[in-house]
């Protein structure tokens, strides 16, 4: 795996993690 992908799964988890509390507090 390279570091850009490492880098890019990072952000997808952040992203479905602000999505999922938004949801939680809407």
């Amino acid at each position: 795996m390279t570091n850009g992908s490492r880098g890019t799964t990072n952000a997808w988890h952040f992203y479905y993690a602000l999505v999922f509390v938004i949801t939680v507090l809407c």
